[in-house]
C-alpha cells in the first residue's frame, strides 16, 4: 500500500469513528461510513493502481448496514411483545419510534440527543396507543409494561445497531491490510 492510501485510510479511520459515535444517538452513521468508503474506493484510481477496498468489502459493509436497520426497527416491536403486548402494540411501537425520532429531531433543541429521546418516547407512546386501540384493552399495568418494553427495546435496538456499525468500522479498517 502506498503512502497516500495510508494517509487517506488514517483520515477515514477518524471519520468512521465519528460515524460510529453518531450511530449511538440514532443517526445513520453506518450508512455515512460506507458512503465515505465507496467515495474513496471510486476515487482511488486517481492516486494508485490498487484500490483500498474491493466491491466485496463494500457489499459486506452494506449488508451490515441493512442488518443494523432491521435490528433497530424491529427491536421496539419485539420489546413491546416481550412486555406482553399485542400485534397492535408492536406495530404502534415501530411506527411511534420512527415518527417520534423524526418529530423530535426538529422540536427538541438538543442536537443529536433530540432524535434519540424522540425515538424512545415515540416507541413508548406508539405501543401504548396501539394497545389502547385493541378490542380487548388491557389493564393499566399491562399497558405500562408493554409500552416500557417497547422503549427498552428501542434503546437495545440502537445499541445493537451501534455494535453493527462498530463491526462495519472494523471490516473497513482491517480489510486493506489483509
Amino acid at each position: 500500500m502506498d503512502w497516500i492510501s495510508i494517509v487517506i485510510l488514517v483520515f477515514f479511520a477518524l471519520y468512521a469513528s465519528a460515524c460510529v459515535l453518531i450511530t449511538i444517538v440514532g443517526l445513520p452513521g453506518a450508512w455515512l461510513m460506507v458512503a465515505g468508503a465507496l467515495v474513496i474506493m471510486l476515487c482511488s484510481p486517481l492516486w494508485t493502481t490498487t484500490p483500498i477496498w474491493n466491491w466485496t468489502i463494500i457489499g459486506v459493509s452494506l449488508g451490515l448496514c441493512v442488518c443494523g436497520e432491521i435490528l433497530e426497527t424491529a427491536a421496539a416491536g419485539l420489546g413491546a411483545k416481550a412486555g406482553g403486548g399485542t400485534k397492535r402494540g408492536m406495530v404502534g411501537a415501530i411506527l411511534g419510534s420512527m415518527i417520534g425520532a423524526f418529530v423530535a429531531t426538529f422540536t427538541i433543541p438538543i442536537p443529536l440527543v433530540g432524535t434519540l429521546i424522540g425515538a424512545i418516547v415515540g416507541a413508548f407512546v406508539g405501543a401504548l396507543l396501539g394497545e389502547l386501540t385493541h378490542s380487548e384493552i388491557a389493564t393499566k399495568g399491562k399497558l405500562a409494561k408493554s409500552a416500557t418494553g417497547a422503549a427498552i427495546g428501542r434503546v437495545l435496538g440502537i445499541l445493537g445497531k451501534s455494535g453493527i456499525a462498530a463491526i462495519c468500522f472494523c471490516v473497513l479498517l482491517l480489510a486493506p491490510w489483509l
